[in-house]
């Protein structure tokens, strides 16, 4: 078993039609939606069919707000590494962080020659993409002093200017399947980004290929876990399984959470321009082989260990999902816990945050009802459990967005962002759509995934209300949270129209938002101890069950 223990990411592949540049944009959008960590696509500049790559991630950064974007991978033999280093640090600049690198060697030699590149054989082709990489490195180090000087056998810079620095630390992932250029990704890079259709042997090559990538780390000083390990992927949604990742989204769910636990693979990019296929990927999928892993590793590390079931962060020298703001607000280690203590119904609920970020309390957290336990015995079916786990992943989503508002309070602070478009990307959220008074969970379990079941956003409290008596003390507290909740988000666009006004009132939308960060997380981890197992009790409505 190697699991390297990065936290996991989810992206998509998709294809750059130069016909139907219009529904390129929405896909990398619905990406965004759907909760995708990651969107991609291949970069073959000599294709008249295709739109360049980099013209369509610059034009995507400017309409997401959220996602991170890379090419899959970026031809460098007709990108020069000192203008690509200079595109990759600019665009991140104005993205807010939000850019990786993904870079190959290059492979189709007679449409890169005809476009003006050089051919080279295999071995020329791997010693060009180090030299490219140390060039890029170097560019990027802004900091130090002196021009850039690589003088390479294929590529010489002899004084270039540094600069600029990216936002955050960009991770450089390579495209690579040979001994040489595995042993190059574990000398130099920051990740591994190969494509399981081009393994003929499948998931079981990882093995041997990982293998060359830890040499080459361990040559040269190196934690071979240092090296993300991601992979590109495809499949069918299907309802029986018919093979490797074609299948139903549960089938999806137990071979990526095996390629993450046996072979280390940290990143699943699928390749697919079906809107279903996207969500799907990103709501059943993603979310499920999180919690799974999750609960693997707490039990690796064992009873009572710090750190159980959280991933490990290593410094790759790439960012994660919230670079530049100390990862995701709220993500502290996550222990494996029964739902009420009741046997059969594994679940993963958020402990409450032990550390604070301000001494402002709007409640007395002492004084919160607990649900009634639940009868023992009880046998929970594969869609009871899912009700359950389903709360669990809309509340992941509205932690995810919370840390989105940290990190813009940071690109606010280093003034990579305006306090306006700050308040615009705040308004988009589920926290700031949703009034809260309803109910978190109904309004963003509606937005996320109910299209397929047809609850209204206020059928689920009732429905609990009405099927135990003794939640009622429990979901009474919950809807008076939300209210808070609501005027707490509201206080966050205040103090954002303010700084609007006075650029000097920083102060005061670091408190606002370190008050809706102890509110939210308090509230949600109570929320998921008390209601799971209603959840998965009773179902959302009365007969779901």
């Amino acid at each position: 078993m190697t699991d390297y223990g990065h936290e996991l990411l989810f992206g998509g592949f998709l294809t750059p039609d130069a016909r139907q540049p219009e529904q390129v944009v929405a896909r990398a959008r619905l990406c965004e939606q759907v909760g995708l960590d990651l969107v991609t696509f291949q970069d073959h500049p000599y294709q008249p069919g295709f739109l360049d790559t980099w013209t369509l991630m610059s034009y995507l950064a400017a309409a997401t707000s959220r996602i991170r974007l890379a090419g899959n991978v970026l031809n460098l033999p007709l990108r020069q590494p000192v203008v690509l280093a200079r595109s990759v640090a600019s665009l991140d600049l104005l993205s807010g962080g939000r850019v990786e690198l993904g870079l190959g060697t290059g492979a189709f030699w007679d449409a890169i020659e005809a476009n003006g590149g050089r051919r080279l054989a295999p071995g020329q082709a791997v010693d060009a993409l180090d030299e490219a990489i140390r060039i890029i490195r170097e560019v990027w180090a802004a900091d130090r002093r002196g021009g850039v000087r690589v003088d390479g056998e294929h590529y010489r810079v002899l004084g270039a200017k540094r600069g600029p620095a990216p936002a955050h630390p960009v991770g450089i992932w390579v495209g690579a399947y040979k001994p040489r250029l595995l042993r190059l990704v574990g000398r130099t890079a920051d990740g591994w980004l190969p494509s399981l259709a081009y393994l003929p042997k499948g998931p079981a090559e990882l093995a041997d290929l990982n293998a060359l990538v830890d040499e080459g780390a361990t040559a040269v000083g190196r934690e071979p876990a240092t090296v993300r390990r991601l992979l590109n992927i495809s499949g069918r949604f299907t309802r029986t399984g018919a093979g490797l990742l074609d299948g139903p989204p549960q089938q999806w769910v137990r071979e990526l959470t095996d390629l993450v636990l046996t072979y280390g693979t940290s990143g699943f990019i699928l390749g697919a321009d079906d809107p279903t296929s996207i969500q799907l990927f990103a709501q059943e999928v993603a979310p499920a082989v999180r919690e799974l892993v999750a609960a693997e590793r707490s039990a690796a590390a064992g009873p009572g260990s710090a750190g159980s079931g959280s991933a490990v962060q290593v410094g790759s020298g790439e960012g994660g999902p919230a670079a530049g703001s100390g990862g995701p607000a709220g993500a502290q280690p996550r222990e494996v816990v029964r739902a009420g203590h009741v046997a059969g119904l594994a679940v993963t609920p958020t402990p409450a945050p032990q550390v604070r970020h301000s001494d402002h309390r709007l409640w007395d957290e002492s004084t919160r009802p607990v649900a009634p336990p639940a009868p023992a015995g009880h046998v929970y079916s594969p869609q009871a459990q899912a009700a359950g786990g389903h709360l669990v992943d809309v509340h992941d989503h509205l932690r995810r967005e919370l840390s989105e508002i940290r990190d813009l309070l940071d690109q606010v602070r280093r003034g990579v962002v305006s306090a306006g478009d700050a308040r615009g990307v705040l308004n988009r959220m589920t926290l700031r759509q949703n009034n809260w008074t309803l109910g978190a969970y109904c309004a963003a379990y509606c937005t996320l995934v109910t299209q397929h079941h047809g609850l209204e956003d206020d059928a689920i409290f009732p429905h609990l209300r009405r099927a135990d008596p003794g939640l009622v003390p429990v979901i009474d507290r919950l809807e008076q949270e939300h209210v808070v909740i609501h005027e707490v988000v509201e206080g966050v666009d205040r103090a954002l129209v303010a700084l609007i006004g006075d650029p000097g009132r920083l102060t005061g939308l670091q408190q606002a938002v370190d008050v809706l960060t102890d509110t939210l997380l308090s509230h949600l981890s109570y929320e998921e101890q008390n209601i799971v197992e209603p959840l998965a009790r009773y179902g959302f409505f009365p007969g779901q069950l």
